[in-house]
C-alpha cells in the first residue's frame, strides 16, 4: 500500500498555501479593499434597507437585517470569490509560459485552481471578517442563532470559494483558441455578478431570471452561501444548497479538465 504523502510535502498543498501567503504580500492593497467593501457596504445597505422600509418590513423573504446580513457577508466574500474574469492561466497562455507548466510532474488545472483559492482564503481574514463585524456594528446586521448555520455556513461559503476560482480557470482556458480572451472574460463578468447576487438577491428577480439564474453556477458562488450563513435557509434547505454547490463545483472541474486536454493538444500541434 503507498504511504500516504504528509500535507507538508504535497505539491498540492503548496500550491494552497503559496497562494494565501502570495496574497498577504499586498497589505496596502488589502487595506484598500476593505475601505471600499465598507464604503459601498453602507451604500448598498442604505438602498436596500429603504427597499425592505418601503415594501412594508419584508422585502421576499427579507426583513431589515437578514438584508443587511445579506449585503455585509456579501461585502466580505468579494476578497474572496472571484466574478470578474481575469486569471493568470490568461497570461500565461498568451505569452506560451503555459507550455512550461504543462511539462511539470502536476495538474495544470489543479496547480491554478488551488493557487487562487488560497489567495480567496486568505481575503476572509483582513477583508471578510472585518466587513461582517462593521455589517453587526453599524449596518443593522443580524447573526443567525442556530449554530449549524455557521457550520454549514463555513462549507458553503468554501464550496462557493472553490466554484468561483475553477470557473474563471475554465474560462481562461478559452486562450487556447482565441488570440485575445480578455472579450470571453468581460462577457463572463457582465454576468457573473447578476447572477451571483453581487447587487441584489436573485430572489427579487422576476421568475424568468430567477430560474435563468438558477441554470448557472454564479448563485453558487455568493447568494448559496450567504443564504447559508446568514440563516435564512436552514435544515434541509441548507443541505440542498450544499448539495447544489458541490454539483457544480464538479461540474465544472470536469469542463476545465476537458478544455485544458483539448487545448495541450491544440498547443502541441501549433508546436508549442
Amino acid at each position: 500500500m503507498r504511504p500516504l504523502t504528509p500535507p507538508a510535502r504535497n505539491p498540492y498543498w503548496r500550491f494552497l498555501v503559496a497562494g494565501f501567503r502570495g496574497q498577504s504580500a499586498y497589505p496596502l492593497a488589502t487595506l484598500a479593499g476593505l475601505v471600499a467593501n465598507a464604503t459601498f457596504g453602507v451604500l448598498k445597505g442604505s438602498i436596500m434597507g429603504a427597499a425592505v422600509e418601503s415594501s412594508g418590513g419584508e422585502l421576499a423573504g427579507y426583513t431589515a437585517g437578514s438584508m443587511a446580513a445579506f449585503v455585509w457577508l456579501g461585502q466580505g466574500l468579494l476578497g474572496s470569490v472571484n466574478l470578474w474574469g481575469g486569471s493568470d492561466l490568461q497570461t500565461r497562455i498568451k505569452s506560451g509560459d503555459v507550455a512550461v507548466d504543462f511539462l511539470r510532474p502536476v495538474s495544470v488545472q489543479a496547480s491554478h485552481v488551488l493557487t487562487d483559492v488560497g489567495k480567496g482564503l486568505f481575503g476572509l481574514l483582513p477583508r471578510g471578517l472585518p466587513s461582517v463585524l462593521i455589517g453587526v456594528a453599524i449596518g443593522g446586521m443580524v447573526l443567525p442563532s442556530d449554530p449549524s448555520a455557521y457550520a454549514l455556513g463555513l462549507i458553503s461559503l468554501l464550496l462557493g470559494i472553490a466554484i468561483s476560482h475553477a470557473c474563471i480557470y475554465a474560462v481562461g482556458t478559452a486562450g487556447f483558441w482565441l488570440v485575445e480572451s480578455r472579450g470571453v472574460a468581460v462577457f463572463y463578468m457582465s454576468f457573473s455578478g447578476l447572477f451571483a447576487g453581487l447587487y441584489t438577491p436573485i430572489y427579487l428577480f422576476p421568475d424568468w431570471l430567477l430560474t435563468l439564474a438558477l441554470l448557472t453556477p454564479f448563485p453558487s458562488m455568493m447568494q448559496l452561501p450567504v443564504d447559508v450563513l446568514s440563516g435564512q435557509v436552514t435544515g434541509a434547505g441548507a443541505w440542498q444548497h450544499l448539495g447544489v454547490q458541490a454539483l457544480w463545483l464538479a461540474i465544472v472541474l470536469a469542463v476545465g479538465h476537458l478544455t485544458t486536454r483539448a487545448g495541450r493538444r491544440r498547443l502541441e500541434v501549433q508546436g508549442g
